[in-house]
Parts: structure tokens; sequence; C-alpha cells
């Protein structure tokens, strides 16, 4: 009978294929249920599907296995519904703006990644983040959803006057636990849309939210993508505590966007005696492995009685130092241990010629004991991380408090992440030198300090965007005056003295290290909002909108509007032009350009449509006549028809 597979001879399950698609989709909404034989299946949450494409907080009252909590739909909701606004440059406040390829982010980190999608929809190489631990301390991030679903969207998530709430989360409040899952679980949602098909998003936390974090990771990403929890030990001297145990640990929690996510194998340095390495007379490295086979599956002899294949003698001569699995010389050595014990060689006989004739194995002799060896080679091109990482350099203390205090002459900030930890973590992830790694809970910057610091190390172009809210620091650290007034500030200014001390260590090898970064201000939209009824508006407010446009927005401030509208990287080449008296924005050498001027003639629609960019953005009220807005589509038709052509 053959084994064979046979022709199914019917059509495909398309109820299968559909569950596997929606599977891939949404994630979250895969569980298990009992079917009507009584046998737990998989299959998809309905009433999470639902939410998930509606616009409204969809009810379910069926059982199930599933992870929820308080107002979980309406985190579903938040972290679907649009927002209208924008990222304002700040030039004054940034270093290099017009050449850097860094990012530095100011604003509620929610708004900003719904602000990336567009721009940066599966972009990123690698997301790190280092969020709140929610450890009793204030939380700093938008909503607490004690108001209405109405009143929700209506204000477009719960914000008081500056844009900032500040909860004192205690575990006498009784949403300890939610208050910090609505806050992460709209993040983790819109964040999962950024990454490339085989990004990594890494995750540090302690023990308060350890628990529930996997369970985020497991619904957003799928458990199939989780590649590892790292322990690392970060606090050697343990923490106070009288009850409990002293905890001198916390966790990295890795997970891919997609199957095709791997953790990167870290280099091995031959030189470092824990990994054995031995130099060989040419100057290479390699470890001296036995040729017997130990551990498991290395016994000899089978459960019936009979020998393996790799149980045979290999001959040595001790005068020439020949070896042979082929050929018989004066000594015969079979593999069999020092308890006496018969194994396998780790090679058949043919292998075991090639590896002498390559001369890769040799014998040893101690008191009358002849051993054979190998030398293996491989290994050198790195090993995968483990999943403890106890080294000094992991230490916050040492490596993340004191660097920053070093770096900014005093404590400013607390708990910041040790940089070699960080640095180590991103060698796991990022595949590419040309890497863009994500920090949307930046900090104090350590992040981009890792990167430039890893860029100055290997030469790599690795590019960083650091996203913080400007939350506002205790008026004193310790007995003296804060000289920072939000967590922005200090983020900005380490980001700024980090990067001189790298090109200031290493002036040679830095002469291109991009240490600046481009400041962006999340702010409303730049266009004005007209909420008049057709009856209301009087003659005299339709000059007043003429020009739709804030009074307070720079031709620069809207240029970020319409590449985050177009999709045009955040962090392009922006040069400035002026042609017949407009000034002219040309983006990506030539990909966009764009005028919002007034006063914008035939000529400045001409000489930009001979540049044939891909996009063009004009401003509508800025033309200088009628006839210039009716000739706008006729030059671009004749002299660069296949330009997008837009207005503002």
């Amino acid at each position: 009978m053959s084994f064979m597979d046979k022709l199914k001879m019917q059509t495909a399950n398309k109820a299968d294929e559909n569950f596997r698609a929606l599977a891939a989709m949404f994630p979250n909404a895969v569980t298990e249920t009992i079917d009507e034989n009584g046998e737990v299946v998989r299959a998809i949450d309905k009433d999470v599907l639902m939410q998930e494409i509606s616009c409204k907080v969809v009810e379910g009252k069926e059982e199930r296995y599933q992870f929820t909590w308080p107002d979980k739909k309406k985190s579903v909701l938040l972290a679907n519904a649009p927002i209208s606004k924008t990222l304002r440059p700040c030039r004054e406040e940034s270093v290099d703006f017009d050449t850097t390829e860094n990012l530095y982010i100011e604003g509620d980190n929610l708004e900003v990644l719904k602000l990336l999608q567009e721009t940066y929809l599966g972009k990123i190489d690698v997301i790190y983040i280092d969020p709140p631990y929610n450890t009793g301390k204030n939380l700093i991030y938008k909503n607490n959803y004690h108001q209405s679903i109405e009143d929700f969207l209506l204000l477009n998530e719960d914000l008081d006057e500056e844009g900032n709430i500040l909860v004192e989360n205690t575990e006498a409040n009784g949403r300890y636990h939610t208050d910090w899952l609505n806050m992460m679980y709209t993040r983790l949602r819109v964040a999962k849309n950024l990454l490339k098909d085989d990004g990594i998003i890494v995750v540090t936390i302690d023990d308060y939210e350890l628990e529930n974090t996997l369970k985020l990771m497991n619904e957003i990403y799928g458990e199939d993508n989780n590649l590892g929890v790292v322990t690392v030990r970060n606090n050697p001297k343990g923490r106070m505590t009288q009850k409990k145990i002293s905890q001198v640990h916390e966790y990295i929690i890795f997970f891919g966007r997609s199957p095709k996510s791997v953790i990167k194998k870290l280099p091995v340095a031959p030189e470092d005696k824990s990994h054995n390495y031995e130099k060989d007379t040419d100057g290479s490295y390699y470890v001296k492995v036995n040729l017997r086979k130990q551990g498991v599956d290395s016994e000899a002899i089978k459960p019936d009685g009979t020998f393996r294949k790799r149980y045979f003698p290999v001959y040595y001569n001790p005068d020439t130092g020949e070896i042979s699995a082929t050929k018989k010389l004066p000594i015969a050595i079979y593999p069999i241990d020092n308890s006496g014990n018969k194994r396998i060689w780790r090679r058949d006989e043919k292998g075991v010629d090639e590896l002498y004739k390559n001369g890769d194995l040799f014998c040893t002799c101690i008191k009358g004991d002849y051993q054979l060896h190998f030398k293996f080679r491989g290994g050198l091109d790195g090993e995968m991380p483990k999943s403890i990482w106890i080294d000094s350099k992991f230490s916050a203390s040492e490596y993340g408090t004191s660097i920053l205090n070093q770096i900014l002459g005093r404590e400013v900030f607390s708990y910041p992440k040790a940089l070699p930890a960080v640095v180590h973590t991103i060698k796991c992830c990022a595949n590419s030198k040309d890497a863009t790694v994500l920090d949307f809970f930046s900090g104090s910057a350590t992040t981009a300090h890792a990167i430039m610091q890893l860029n100055a190390e290997d030469g790599g172009n690795r590019k960083f965007i650091m996203v913080q809210i400007p939350a506002k620091t205790d008026e004193n650290t310790g007995n003296v005056k804060n000289q920072f007034e939000n967590i922005c500030e200090i983020g900005k200014e380490r980001i700024r003295r980090a990067g001189k001390k790298i090109k200031e260590d290493s002036p040679m090898t830095t002469t291109e290290l991009d240490v600046g970064f481009r400041v962006l201000k999340c702010d409303t939209s730049n266009m004005k909002e007209v909420f008049y009824k057709p009856d209301e508006v009087e003659q005299t407010l339709f000059n007043n909108y003429a020009n739709n446009i804030k009074e307070d927005r720079t031709p620069e401030d809207l240029l970020f509007q319409v590449m985050l509208d177009l999709g045009v990287l955040l962090s392009s080449k922006i040069e400035k032009t002026t042609i017949a008296g407009c000034k002219v924005f040309n983006v990506a050498e030539g990909f966009l350009y764009a005028c919002f001027d007034n006063n914008i003639s035939d000529e400045v629609v001409t000489a930009i449509a001979k540049e044939q960019p891909y996009y063009a953005v004009i401003r509508d009220s800025g033309m200088a006549s009628d006839s210039v807005l009716t000739n706008f589509d006729q030059i671009f038709a004749s002299i660069s028809p296949s330009t997008v052509r837009k207005v503002l």
C-alpha cells in the first residue's frame, strides 16, 4: 500500500481559509470555545471581531476563554478612533534640523502613534519601550474612561486644558490594573501597525505587571510570535523590602510582528575565554570538541542489543600522528567513556577521515588513555542571546543613573535604563545597521543614546524616533532646584550632550555620525475649524475663512502636515529655494515640491512642474489669481502629467 498523498477530490474548505485570514488580521479575536460535541476548539470571537470593525461599543455576553478587564472595549474603540492633530517642527530646539534622520516628538504617545501610522506604516524595524511599571505612582498618560463613550469621542480622549491627566494609581484604587491596562493596550495595538513584517517589539517590565503584559502581547501580537522573555539583573543590591523576596531583576519581553521576525545572533569575540576558543597555528580560532558523543542519544547499544552504526574503532599511529577510520594502524580507539559505557562517534567513517584530511582531528594521550578531539570552527558567526543577563554592565544604578548624572551634571531623572542593556537589546533585534528604532516611552532618551553609541561602535546608520509626553518634573531634585521644566527637556539635553561626547571621544571614526535630531511637537490641526450652518454664515465671515489656515502657523508647519498626510518620512531631507519671490520646499530630493506662499504665479507652478516631482502641493488661497488656479492642472498635464497634484 502506498502512503503517498492522495488527491482530495473536493474543493478547499473556505471556512478554514477565512478563519486563518481573520486570525492573521485580528489575533485578539481568536479564542477557545466548546463545540456541539463537547470538544474545545479554536474559534473567532464574534463580539471582539464586531468591535474591531465598529465605531460603537459592542456588547456581548457569551462565556468563553478570554483576557478582559473593565473598559477593554472602549480601549479598542480608542485605538481605532481618528484624531485631528498634526506635528509642528521646532527648529530652535533641534540639532542639525536640515540633515539629521532622527526624530524627537513631544506629545501624548497615543496621538503621536496614530499620526505616524500613515507615514511609518510597516517601516519600523524595532520598537523598544520602557513603560510605567504601575508601582502605585502617577500615570501621566491619558484615558481614565469615567466619561460616557459619547463624551469620550467628542473630547478625543480624556483631556484637561493642558492635555494631561496625572492620577495617583494606588492599589487602593479599584481600577489599579484597569487603568494601566487601558493605557498600555491602546498604544500597543496602534504600535503594531508601524512594525515591518519582520519587525520586533521589546517591552521592559517588572513583576507588578509582567503577567498582564504577557497577556496583552499574546493577544495583540499572537502567542506564536513570542520570541522569549529575558531576566535581567538590573539591581544587584536588591529591592528594599521587609516582607517579600528582595528583587534584583526585571524582565525584557520580545515579540515579533509575524513568523518572519527572528532574534539576531550576537557576535562572539574569540578572545573571550568563556567560550573556550583556542588560537590555531594559522591564526584562526576553534573549540576543542571530543569526537565521542555524550549525553542524549549517545548510547552505542540499541534496545534490541545491536550496535548503532557509529560505534566502530578509529585507528591511531602515535609515531606519525596518523588517524584513520578505514586504515588499520597500531592503536584502535573505541568511543568508550571514563565509566566504561559504550558510546558513538559524532561522525561516521567518512566524516572521521575528512576531519583528519583537513587537519582538524588530533589525538591526546594521558596515562595511556587515548582521546580523539576535533577542531570545531563554527559559532564564530555569533550565538543566540540567553534568557538570563547577569553581567554587571546591566546594573541600572551604575550604568543608568550614574551615566545620566555624569552627562547632565546631577540627578534629574529617576530609574533610567542601563545604557549597555539597551545597546545589547537592540543588537538582539536590529537585523540591519540601517534599522529605524522607535521608543514611545522615551523618558530620559536612553534609547537615543544607545543608538548613537552603537552606530559609533560599528559604523552603522541606525535612526531613532523618540516620543515623550512633556510631563512636568519635580520642582526639586534632592535639595537642588530642578533645571528642567519637563521630561522632554531632560531627554533632548541628554541627546545633545551624549552626541557631543561620543564625537569627542572618537573624533576619527565619528565624522559622519548623525547625532542630531529633528524636534516635532504634537498640536491641533493647522486648519481652521468651521462649525457654522449655511444659514448662520454672514457674508463678512466668508473673507475670514477664505484663508483656512490658522494665523499662527508657518509654511513649515503646513509642510509637515502635508508630509504626514502623504506618507512622506518626517526625517526626509528638506531644501528651500526661491522662485519668482515664492518660497518652495523640495522634500526628499524631488519627491515632493510644495509652496504655501501668497501670490503664487504661473511661473512658480511651471518651475515646479519642470522638476517632475511625485507630489506637488500648492496652497489654493495663495494663488495670485483665479487664472493661476485654473492653469495649475493644465501646466502639470503638459509638463509633468504623472505628478500627483494637491491643493491645501
